[in-house]
């Protein structure tokens, strides 16, 4: 009995074997997309650090879909878990190179932060181009005379913008006022040129790349500007374009602000420390907040706007050496451009005691005598004009293939 038993069992284990092959075999089978619903990967990818995402695109055609989508784009700008800062530089005839700042701080990517950047666009002649300022991931470049270059170093993607009509009005005496952000009611990328014309009187014209005109906006103008009194470049936070005094006037210690929604200006006041103060103060973004910095011998000072719009709300801090803040690491910890050697660029990040915590050498392709640099974050986002062309796309598509449907049905119906 029990030989036969054992036959029996030993006669059983092909058929065992073979049944648990299927089941591996079936469970091989099945795809990622089986397994999870895609709006659960969706949802995972939004998550996904921006550098990781070209290589995802590669998975599957559902993924690369989910990620070319101008949705996911503005989607993942917001809840990406880890941005990418990078600083974009500019010297010697628009020789460019970006810094991926971040890297720069691990050692494991340390060789590959610094790299050459192609400037999207063939020159004819030498324009000596500048980098003004960033906004949700392009980056605005000038080109004098009279015109700027709208610019995401990711995607590629790039719109010329002219202001000649601008320029041919101007008084060569005074400087402009410039600035770049996003009118999100509008879902469009704005340039604004503040100027002087030859009469003296002030103009304030703004630049739509999503419809591609130019709209006088001098009603918004309750006084003179006095370009003279700030800053070229205007920063974008909050819906908002913000400029600093530079002068040494007690009056002029303020900062100008233009809301792109409401078309109006308005002003706030320096922290108290300022005033008075002899030095310049230039401004800078830093984790989301307004921030000044000034120097004082061999030391910065800075003071950042924890609340926006909140006088109390300033908090100085400094560094026992001269550098120029770039953004918040961490939340608290500042990360600088400490030194330029010729070729070499000295970060260095420090906490919120002005303690030096790190410091890290880069080499810079190009010899930076002349530069211009901005910090910008990367991302995905299309131009107003690539959303309006890939909607079209499906629009197109889905027609097409609606089409296809009715002409099948009416074979169906018609053989029967």
């Amino acid at each position: 009995m029990d030989k036969k038993k054992q036959k029996h069992t030993t006669g059983n284990k092909p058929k065992q074997q073979s049944t648990m092959e299927k089941k591996n075999e079936n469970h091989k089978s099945k795809s990622i997309h089986d397994i999870f619903p895609p709006d659960l990967i969706h949802r995972i990818l939004l998550r996904v650090p921006l550098k990781q995402l070209g290589r995802l695109k590669c998975v599957s055609k559902l993924w690369n879909t989910l990620i070319s989508d101008p949705h996911f784009a503005e989607s993942h700008l917001h809840l990406s878990a880890a941005p990418t800062h990078v600083c974009l530089f500019i010297s010697n005839y628009s020789k460019a190179c970006s810094v991926d700042i971040d890297a720069a701080f691990h050692d494991y990517n340390f060789a590959n932060a610094a790299k050459d950047v192609s400037l999207p666009f063939k020159m004819k002649r030498r324009y000596n181009f500048e980098v003004m300022c960033s906004c949700r991931g392009f980056v605005l470049l000038h080109g004098a005379p009279h015109f700027f270059v709208v610019w995401n170093p990711v995607t590629g993607s790039s719109k010329r913008v002219s202001y000649s009509h601008i320029v041919s009005r101007c008084n060569p005496v005074y400087q402009c006022l410039y600035g770049f952000g996003y009118d999100a009611s509008q879902d469009d990328y704005l340039v604004f040129v503040a100027s002087q014309d030859k009469n003296g009187q002030d103009h304030f014209d703004c630049l739509s790349l999503r419809t591609n005109s130019s709209t006088n906006l001098d009603f918004a103008l309750s006084k003179p500007l006095g370009r003279s009194n700030w800053e070229s470049r205007g920063f974008f936070l909050n819906g908002a374009i913000h400029w600093s005094s530079c002068t040494l006037s007690v009056r002029d210690y303020s900062i100008l602000i233009f809301d792109l929604k409401e078309r109006s200006f308005s002003t706030i006041s320096m922290p108290e420390q300022v005033m008075g103060y002899l030095n310049p103060t230039h401004l800078v973004l830093l984790g989301g907040c307004l921030a000044l910095y000034s120097y004082e011998c061999d030391k910065t000072n800075i003071w950042v706007m924890k609340q926006y719009k909140v006088q109390s709300s300033w908090t100085f801090y400094q560094i026992s050496r001269k550098t120029v803040p770039l953004y918040l690491s961490n939340g608290s910890d500042i990360v600088a451009l400490d030194l330029v050697l010729g070729t070499r660029l000295r970060f260095a990040k420090y906490n919120a005691k002005g303690e030096l915590l790190q410091r890290k050498y880069v080499d810079y392709p190009h010899c930076l005598s002349s530069r211009s640099y901005t910090v910008y974050t990367e991302s995905l986002a299309p131009l107003p004009t690539e959303i309006k062309d890939k909607d079209m796309d499906k629009k197109k598509k889905n027609g097409h293939q609606n089409q296809k449907g009715d002409v099948k049905q009416g074979k169906r119906t018609r053989s029967q």
